[in-house]
């Protein structure tokens, strides 16, 4: 098939693509919610029911360790030509308050071009941009596919290790595209060619057996969560770097954003300052970064005059390329404990441990790349690093070093992923879709 006759079968794909996104994205897969358990592998279930229609020659829902489904769907390679995966996942992040929702999360929704729902961009729409390539190629691609979802990327891909041991073979490939990142815009596509690693962990601090009554003995006897709170304010200096020692960082020669565009996409407050230093680029690529992003404390309409024997945050530590993760772990709780307040007792329970990933855009695969990308948005691809975390990137790079690995875009800056919000922009999800196409036939013998 030539560009125009891919371009044309793409096209005719993308209704049923969307209804099917539209359905995808009602499944409320929050993977964070043992609750949504079964909407998770109702999701798996049903796209296994897409994969099996757009011709796989055979279809596997697996799982490892206790942890949420994957799907493992195979189409065999044609005499000489290479085998390409193409992984998404299926998982969504929790929806944050409903009520601030312009339209229900889970109910998709199209204002000016764009689909609004949670998991539209990050990542049903990988998901549905696979599955429309191979419908757009009658479900006989010219290469070898294997289409790997997973279940569990939002918290972390905690089986993937497992899942890799058990199907190594059937998961083999030469080339591995995975649909889970951002375009630098709408028209300009993007090459991720780094990412941060992520550890994040509970922190629970300790000060009394009980609450007592703040009168009695509030000034004399300290309480938990203000303890908690001069804790957490050791993690940051003044200026909003990461207080933590040791940790990795390094520069980048990436252009910067013009400002008032990025403080306009962050949804920043007037007044509002950055924190950090060093270019912009390199703070949200190259140097860790650091969050708290939750804390069990009552909330100010249940609270009462007692001092508090315990409280508890999330705390999540973004990682620079060439940072060890476990390194990182380490250094970050021995840090909670060392910094104690008033001789409180700290315990740290770890959460997810992902690890940084960067490579070089270089070799016959990304030339083949740029062409068909080009083709599909009319202007060149760029390279860019992500302040996010995918850890199976990492885990299958590790396992597979031969393969050349390939991160592309299902999402823009105005995507708003894992936020309040979130949005794919429906043309762009097209060009995206006809650049997969493209390079699947260019990487035919």
């Amino acid at each position: 098939m030539d560009a125009s006759a891919v371009q044309d079968a793409v096209a005719q794909q993308m209704p049923k693509a969307r209804a099917d996104l539209e359905a995808l994205v009602r499944i409320p897969t929050v993977s964070a919610d043992a609750a949504r358990a079964d909407d998770v592998r109702r999701a798996v279930d049903v796209v296994a029911g897409h994969a099996r229609d757009a011709g796989a020659a055979d279809v596997q829902v697996v799982s490892a360790g206790g942890g949420q489904p994957a799907l493992i769907a195979t189409w065999p390679a044609p005499e000489g030509a290479p085998t390409v995966l193409l992984y998404a996942h299926l998982d969504v992040q929790p929806t944050g308050p409903a009520e601030e929702w312009t339209s229900p999360p889970f109910e998709p929704t199209e204002r000016d071009g764009r689909l609004y729902g949670r998991g539209a961009a990050d990542d049903k729409a990988g998901v549905l941009m696979h599955l429309a390539v191979l419908r757009a190629f009658g479900g006989q691609p010219p290469v070898g596919v294997v289409l790997f979802l997973e279940g569990e990327e939002e918290i972390g891909s905690p089986t993937l290790p497992a899942l890799l041991a058990q199907h190594r073979d059937l998961l083999r490939s030469d080339v591995i595209v995975i649909a889970d990142s951002a375009n630098a815009s709408v028209d300009v596509p993007a090459f991720t060619t780094s990412l941060r690693g992520l550890v994040d962990l509970t922190v629970e601090v300790r000060v009394l057996e009980r609450p007592v009554h703040s009168g009695m003995y509030g000034g004399a006897v300290p309480d938990a969560l203000t303890a908690l709170c001069r804790l957490l304010t050791t993690l940051h200096d003044d200026a909003g770097e990461v207080a933590v020692p040791g940790l990795h960082s390094s520069t980048s020669a990436a252009p910067p954003p013009e400002l008032e565009v990025f403080r306009a996409d962050a949804g920043l407050l007037d007044g509002v300052a950055l924190i950090g230093s060093g270019s912009i680029p390199e703070r949200l690529w190259h140097k860790p970064a650091l969050a708290v992003l939750g804390m069990d404390a009552p909330s100010t309409e249940d609270a009462s005059n007692v001092l508090l024997p315990r409280a508890r945050a999330k705390v999540s530590l973004r990682l620079a390329p060439g940072q060890d993760e476990h390194d990182a772990l380490k250094r970050l709780t021995d840090h909670l404990v060392e910094h104690a307040v008033w001789g409180s007792q700290v315990e740290v329970t770890t959460g997810s441990v992902a690890g940084a990933f960067a490579l070089e855009a270089v070799g016959d695969v990304y030339d083949l790349a740029r062409e068909a990308f080009e083709t599909a948005y009319g202007n060149a691809p760029v390279e860019a690093g992500i302040g996010g975390s995918i850890p199976f990137i990492a885990e299958f790079a590790r396992t597979y070093p031969g393969a050349t690995v390939l991160v592309t875009g299902v999402g823009d800056p105005a995507s708003r992923w894992h936020g309040i919000d979130e949005s794919l922009h429906l043309g762009m999800w097209e060009r995206a879709c006809v650049a997969e196409a493209l390079l699947l036939a260019r990487l035919a013998p």
